[in-house]
């Protein structure tokens, strides 16, 4: 019966495929199998209460508008809201400056309808965020990649593309606890990039969702923070965040803050999709945040995440064979781990869910292949718990089959 629809489907549609992560929930419903292959908040932060007390004043303080068509631009009171937010980290900008996006995923998808046409290259680190290559493949970009080592972004490997002459669209990057890395760019590297971008007139996509998760010394200074100290404006990045990993991924409340003009495009292609972000999920996050709730609610994710971090770290440095290698982020909710050569973590995803253990392999983040022997683990989503015993079973695994291979 759906055979009338299958030559229809526009080209662009071929390219795109199903999520790996998502396809994983289906294989992983079993109740014995501890997955770490997510990138879910634990549910046990989501503020319940205060969301609806939050949502309890919005119907007695504005109903109408909180259930009415909104501007596509946002409800300006959060708008305002987040322009104070980037204020306070550096980037001194005004609510007209703020567009509120339906999740962070949305300014992805909308971005890379303004800015990519067929072959048109853009840069993006190597390895990156699955969710904006999956925005981004139907529209058939050039993906020139640029490594990442524990430091973030190879920028100076970044220069090198530039220097052969290549004119990217723009460049996507990670800058705090990337995924799926947990890396974050190094400060001098931050500067250098921005220096960078100013050079060769690099427009820069930075992403920014778990730059308030940070567990050890100081929030990492946003890419756009030091483009506004340098430049005394957003001129080279557009800075994309959200509340999904802070209040609930459920609001689907995000933002871009860039410069007015990019904003205006970006308002025109956002009407033509949703006409606006949900006013009711608007008005209860600005409420929450008017309320306080951030600053009351983000140390307890901090130090929720920062336990399970340090016992994923701790559990995988008493189990993992002597050549298994993994990074040691300073927040956000994944840890990389990179196996010998030999091993293809893809094909041995079905072996360890014969262990009762998932993850995610590492290639499905490499947007021309590559890292076949990696894989990403996530710590926010499993208790402390789970952890332990599921990092057990995958160290039983390894160490299992490292010692076949070496009979």
């Amino acid at each position: 019966m759906d055979g009338i629809w299958n030559n229809k489907y526009a080209r662009g549609t071929n390219l795109v495929t199903s999520s790996i992560i998502r396809d994983l929930l289906h294989l992983t419903q079993r109740p014995a199998v501890i997955s770490f292959g997510g990138g879910l908040p634990a549910p046990e932060c989501f503020p319940i209460a205060a969301i609806q007390a939050a949502t309890n004043e919005v119907f007695a303080e504005q109903p109408l508008a909180a259930l009415q068509y909104g501007p596509t631009e946002g409800f300006m009171p959060l708008r305002a809201f987040v322009a104070e937010h980037m204020a306070a980290l550096g980037a001194g900008i005004s609510g007209e400056q703020v567009l509120i996006t339906s999740g962070s995923q949305q300014a992805l998808d909308l971005l890379g309808r303004l800015m990519i046409d067929a072959g048109a290259p853009i840069l993006v680190e190597d390895p990156t965020y699955l969710g904006a290559l999956q925005a981004w493949r139907p529209h058939a970009p050039q993906f020139i990649t640029v490594p990442v080592d524990e430091q973030g972004v190879q920028v100076d490997a970044l220069e090198r593309i530039l220097q052969s002459g290549v004119h990217p669209r723009f460049f996507y990057i990670m800058s705090s606890f990337q995924n799926p890395m947990g890396v974050s760019l190094a400060d001098e590297r931050r500067h250098a990039l921005i220096a960078l971008a100013a050079r060769y007139r690099l427009p820069i996509i930075e992403d920014d969702p778990y730059g308030e998760l940070y567990y050890d010394g100081n929030r990492p200074t946003p890419l756009a923070a030091i483009d506004m100290q340098m430049h005394g404006e957003l001129r080279h990045v557009a800075y994309l965040s959200s509340f999904s990993k802070l209040l609930s991924p459920g609001m689907r409340v995000g933002w871009i803050a860039a410069s007015p003009s990019l904003l205006a495009k970006v308002a025109q292609l956002k009407q033509g999709i949703d006409l606006h972000t949900s006013s009711l999920s608007q008005s209860v996050v600005y409420t929450a945040c008017r309320d306080g709730l951030l600053a009351a609610h983000v140390p307890n994710i901090r130090q929720i995440y920062r336990e399970r971090r340090d016992t994923m770290l701790n559990a995988l440095h008493r189990t993992m064979p002597r050549t298994v290698r993994w990074t040691h982020p300073h927040g956000g909710m994944f840890i990389w781990v990179t196996l010998p050569r030999y091993f293809d973590a893809t094909a041995l995803l079905q072996t360890a869910l014969e262990y009762d253990v998932a993850y995610v392999p590492g290639t499905c983040f490499y947007a021309n292949g590559g890292g076949s022997n990696s894989l990403r683990l996530n710590f926010s989503m499993p208790t402390v718990a789970q952890i332990e015993e599921g990092i057990a079973r995958l160290g039983t695994m390894l160490h299992t089959l490292a010692h076949e291979k070496a009979a």
